[in-house]
Order: C-alpha cells, then sequence, then structure tokens
C-alpha cells in the first residue's frame, strides 16, 4: 500500500503577487483589468509591486473584475489550521 504525505507550501504569495497572478490566469493586461474596474493601471502596478495596500474596496472591485472572491486577493497565504 502506497503511503502518501501531504502537500507542503513551498512559496508564500503577498497580496500584489496574488493579483498579478489571478490577472494572469485570466490573460488580463494590467490596462484592460484598468478598464474593466476603472482603477487606473498605474495603481494597479503599483498594488501588484506591493507598494501600495489593496484595501478592501479595492479588493472588492478587483475581485469582481477577476471573478474570485476577495479574500483570494486580500488573504492569499491564509491557513485556518494555523491561524486557530
Amino acid at each position: 500500500m502506497n503511503e502518501y504525505q501531504i502537500a507542503k507550501k513551498s512559496i508564500d504569495v503577498s497580496v500584489g503577487e496574488s493579483v498579478r497572478i489571478i490577472r494572469e490566469l485570466q490573460e488580463l493586461s494590467q490596462n484592460q483589468l484598468a478598464e474593466l474596474t476603472g482603477i487606473p493601471q498605474s495603481t494597479i502596478s503599483a498594488i501588484e509591486h506591493d507598494k501600495i495596500n489593496l484595501g478592501i474596496e479595492r479588493a472588492k472591485v478587483l475581485a469582481k473584475a477577476l471573478k474570485c472572491h476577495p479574500a483570494v486577493l486580500v488573504f492569499p497565504g491564509w491557513d485556518a489550521e494555523i491561524a486557530a
């Protein structure tokens, strides 16, 4: 009988990186995301480079455009077992 090990997290992802990764998975440029959200491209770039905070309201707007839950963007490394 084979025994399997639970996969371990290999990297931590920042809030900005999570926005970039999800945007790229949707095959959107920063300019396209800016058009969808009304958030300036320069602001999206600053978020993706962790130069400014995402913030709850921007997270909601970006999540809607990226078709994901805002928590995916705001808490990319959330581990419920550790937080408990």
